[in-house]
């Protein structure tokens, strides 16, 4: 699905050039969800950015379905920190976006995004705007509005990270369920170890800044909270990242 080579970014900052990424070789593969962790400004959010086509690497191609990426392209959703919803448009406006700006059929648009509504559970929120909802129910409509186009990857950037640890813990429940519904590949930016684990399929961890891919975990553990499988890669992880960063 996703080939990255030797990827590096560099940016600006007080006149000084700050390195995010270094060097990085990465395979996503098909109908995967990937976690990937690490310390902050390891370059986690570039690294997201960079292959939803939205920031140019320094150096390095990225490639998805063997097409290299320049701009963003209609295979890829992304789930921004704070949702991305407009405050002046409806449940199902927000939702139907991707699919107006794509110029579907509005009766086909409809039958989508009707589908969404009732597999969200948003369907008595449809006429809501944003300010009405709780987090999590905001939550689902950015989880909508990017399954709406049908892409082939996801990209979520912390989309839990202003939740609640309950809401939290039913919204990665809710990406699993959704995931078996339809599975894409999804990677998922996160700062907490314990959601990594319970979430990535596969684990991948980066260094310190500038971000470099210490491992790529195979998680035995995935979609569990327990158990020796999920503790094990949960200490692995934390191990990990406490001895790169001393």
């Amino acid at each position: 699905m996703v080939e990255i080579e030797n990827l590096s970014v560099e940016y600006s900052a007080k006149n000084a050039r700050v390195k995010a990424l270094d060097n990085i070789n990465l395979e996503l593969e098909d109908r995967k969800i990937y976690t990937l962790v690490g310390p902050s400004g390891s370059g986690k959010t570039s690294l997201i950015y960079s292959i939803a086509g939205l920031l140019k690497p320094t150096k390095g191609r990225i490639f998805i379905k063997g097409k290299g990426i320049e701009e963003p392209t209609m295979e890829t959703a992304v789930i921004l920190q704070e949702f991305g919803l407009f405050p002046w448009k409806t449940v199902e406006q927000n939702i139907a976006l991707g699919l107006a700006i794509r110029k579907v059929d509005p009766i086909k648009t409809k039958q989508i995004v009707n589908d969404i509504l009732e597999k969200l559970s948003l369907k008595p929120f449809s006429r809501h705007y944003p300010a009405q909802l709780s987090g999590g129910q905001k939550q689902r409509v950015a989880i909508g509005r990017a399954l709406a186009v049908s892409p082939s990857l996801l990209l979520m950037d912390e989309p839990f990270s202003s939740l609640d640890s309950l809401t939290r813990e039913n919204m990665q429940r809710e990406v699993i369920s959704l995931w078996r519904q339809n599975p894409i590949a999804i990677l998922m930016v996160t700062h907490s170890i314990e959601e990594a684990a319970f979430l990535g399929q596969k684990i991948i961890v980066l260094s310190k800044s500038p971000g470099r891919i210490l491992d790529v975990i195979t998680n035995g553990g995935w979609g569990l909270r327990q158990g020796a499988a999920y503790c094990n890669t949960v200490n692995l992880i934390r191990n990990m990242l406490m001895e790169h960063i001393r």
